[in-house]
């Protein structure tokens, strides 16, 4: 049993005006590291273990899983068939993943155990945001145990509103920052960003990691505290031993038949070399070596030569280190679709599409703290052929969901408010090639897409990833990195904006972090490129387009008085079943008083709001309608003055003389003018033929009669 089971032990300190607290020994006594983690009252709990050695691969083998309970927020799933936990959501596959991204560059190379995090969230207070305070307790879990691993790190979450900073901002704060990045660092280097911004500058971004610094030590000197007190001696790792001879000879076949042979021209940086070159080595060369052995110095020689050239200004395909790949962009691709572009930069190709529907079709999304809804969507789809692979095709993973969360959150400050456009938008981005940074492939085809919709962005989005190749103290930035940049450089740094500022950002590194002073340059760079790529996308479509598409869905808002909306329900449905009848459409109404009306023809959906409004709307005494006579009654004649609000003309208001039969007057379907006299206590209208205010009427006079012809009989 290690150390500190048995012996519970609790350190806390104050962190932007709360308590964290990180509490080991009293929990889950058989993993190998767990931790207890409390911020308000949102508490998690981080375990740690771990697994055979896999000498069989060459990447380490982690696994992070976020576990969301409902109970945590005093919930029952509302699903009336299903109440358990399921398939973890779209948030929970989105905080795995950044703890994974948090945690893995500080694991040495050699280390190749299975090693398994899980996170379980307890409690959700709604304010503070479980996915930080896990990653501070996987740090912790971590540094405790026996597990080689360069930490400790520390998190926190920075907003900004009216200029000022904000510390792990509560969720009722985040509704109006125009900031919400997440930072991840050691003492003095940064590890992971992710976050999102409301065209936030350059500038800022970097102000708000300078703002973090001193609580993010802070956190460090709590995670250091417990560690010295109850932490663990660490494993010693050892690499896969190959014999020198044997090495060399492979590394000399290497430089001799294959790295010799490239030039520009017979070489993309889009390409992985490794692939390219590792049949050949295997068959000129496994019957001496084994295949782990060969492909471990395959990747070793592939990385140096490749870091190599770019430290001397040298990319595989001849760009500079700022250069973008070559960027070609159509829009209108599909007849049938809502709207569609092609975007392609180098040898990655995006197809974007998207659908509009009427705000009813939002997404429904329920959490830990409630549900919530989404009226704009991004999904990315990236298909094995895109690699030019075979793969089993299953249901979305965790990669997918990511990159399409990051296009979709990047897009957001751009997307019109329902007041402007109430259209319910998806966006589909397909990967019809990849050769790195599809992702900000996706938010350049969405936004064309958009566009090509006619969807009123406010502005374009364009982005582009950016790496980093370091040796000793020389750095190179590198724009718009591609594959084997990305597998064997340091970084790669999402980065996607407008020409006013970042919109969205992901950080992912494979070294421990990089100082604030390369962050920066490394924004610099970002937005030159973006600007370029903002031009190119100008070139091919400068403004949304004015006019939906045909085939797209016409969509009418009413706003009623919450009180009358079940004069527009009508009893038993029946009024708001007569209205979409009548008018071929689809008609919702939200508990606000909002109406949408959804249908293929315009004039059909115009008819219907009309309608609707005028089952709501206040009629005052003395307005006068073109109304339509209904029924005939022995009293008077029902005119109906709006679509679906009758009144009754009474027989002593059809004309200004006294009317002995109704029919005499009016008949049915009969186009009338009436004047409103009033509205009952129970909202009944009455009305008169009268248009203005008269004397009582007189007897109407009798129809002439010859006396000559004598008596009618």
């Amino acid at each position: 049993m290690r150390n500190y089971i048995g012996t519970p032990l609790k350190k806390e300190i104050e962190i932007g005006g709360r308590t964290l607290s990180l509490e080991i020994g009293s929990l889950a006594p058989r993993a190998l590291s767990a931790v207890l983690a409390q911020y308000g009252d949102t508490i998690v709990l981080a375990t740690i273990c771990t697994g055979k050695v896999n000498e069989d691969i060459d990447f380490l083998p982690l696994t992070v899983d976020f576990k969301e309970k409902l109970y945590a927020g005093g919930r029952i799933s509302s699903s009336r068939f299903i109440k358990r936990e399921g398939r973890p959501s779209e948030e929970a596959i989105l905080s795995a993943r950044l703890i994974d991204r948090s945690i893995r560059p500080l694991f040495p190379k050699e280390y190749s155990n299975e090693i398994q995090v899980i996170i379980t969230v307890f409690s959700v207070d709604q304010e503070n945001d479980p996915a930080a305070l896990a990653v501070i307790a996987t740090s912790a879990a971590l540094s405790l145990s026996p597990i080689p691993w360069n930490g400790p790190i520390s998190t926190v979450r920075v907003g900004s509103r009216n200029g000022n900073f904000i510390l792990n901002p509560r969720e009722s704060e985040l509704e109006f920052s125009d900031l919400n990045l997440v930072i991840v660092a050691t003492r003095d280097r940064i590890v992971m960003l992710e976050g999102e911004g409301n065209q936030a500058s350059e500038e800022k971004v970097l102000e708000s990691v300078s703002f973090a610094q001193a609580d993010l030590g802070k956190i460090i000197d709590l995670i250091e505290e417990i560690t010295k007190e109850r932490g663990e001696k660490k494993e010693k790792t050892e690499g896969l031993s190959t014999d020198e001879k044997k090495a060399k000879k492979i590394r000399k076949f290497i430089a001799e038949n294959l790295f010799n042979q490239l030039t520009p021209n017979t070489v993309s940086s889009d390409e992985d070399l490794t692939v390219r070159f590792k049949e050949k080595l295997e068959s000129e060369l496994g019957e001496e070596f084994t295949k782990k052995e060969l492909s471990k110095i395959l990747e070793e020689e592939t990385r140096i030569f490749i870091r190599d050239k770019i430290l001397s200004g040298k990319r595989l395909d001849g760009r500079k280190v700022d250069e973008i790949r070559p960027i070609d962009a159509k829009v209108g691709i599909f007849p049938r679709t809502h709207g569609s572009a092609l975007f392609r930069r180098g040898e990655t190709q995006i197809i974007s599409i998207v659908t509009l529907g009427s705000p009813a079709l939002e997404q429904l999304i329920e959490g830990m703290t409630g549900e919530e809804t989404k009226r704009y969507m991004h999904h990315y789809n990236f298909p094995p052929f895109s690699t030019g692979e075979v793969k089993r095709i299953g249901s979305p993973g965790r990669r997918e969901i990511g990159h399409g969360v990051l296009a979709e959150r990047a897009l957001l400050p751009v997307i019109p408010t329902e007041d402007k456009f109430p259209y319910t938008t998806r966006v589909v981005s397909e990967v019809l090639s990849s050769a790195g940074s599809t992702s900000m492939g996706a938010v350049c085809g969405s936004t064309l897409a958009l566009m090509d919709a006619g969807v009123p962005i406010s502005n374009l989005v364009a982005g582009v990833a950016m790496g980093l190749v370091s040796k000793d103290n020389k750095k190179v930035i590198l724009t718009d990195i591609a594959y084997s940049e990305d597998s064997f450089g340091d970084m790669d740094f999402k980065v996607a904006g407008t020409d006013k500022g970042i919109t969205a950002l992901q950080m992912d590194l494979k070294i421990a972090g990089v100082d604030p002073d390369t962050l920066g340059g490394v924004l610099k760079n970002a937005r030159e490129a973006r600007l370029k790529i903002l031009e190119k996308m100008r070139s091919v479509i400068a403004v949304p387009k004015t006019v939906l598409s045909p085939y797209a869905p016409k969509v009418e808002i009413v706003r009623v008085d919450p009180s009358k909306i079940g004069e527009v329900i009508g009893s038993g449905g029946r009024t708001i079943r007569k209205i979409m009848e009548k008018t071929d459409t689809a008609i919702n109404v939200e508990d606000d008083g909002t109406v949408s009306i959804t249908g293929k023809d315009p004039e059909l959906c115009q008819m219907a709001a009309k309608w609707i409004d005028g089952l709501t709307r206040e009629i005052k005494p003395g307005e006068i309608f073109e109304g339509t006579v209904k029924r005939i009654l022995p009293f008077g004649a029902m005119v109906e003055v709006l679509p679906g609000k009758e009144g009754l003309v009474h027989i002593s208001q059809l004309a200004p003389f006294r009317v002995a039969n109704v029919e005499d007057v009016v008949r049915l379907g009969q186009n009338v003018k009436v004047r409103v006299s009033e509205t009952d206590a129970q909202g009944r209208l009455n009305l008169s033929m009268n248009l203005t205010e008269s004397s009582p009427p007189k007897i109407a006079p009798r129809p002439f009669r010859d006396r000559r012809q004598g008596r009618r009989s």
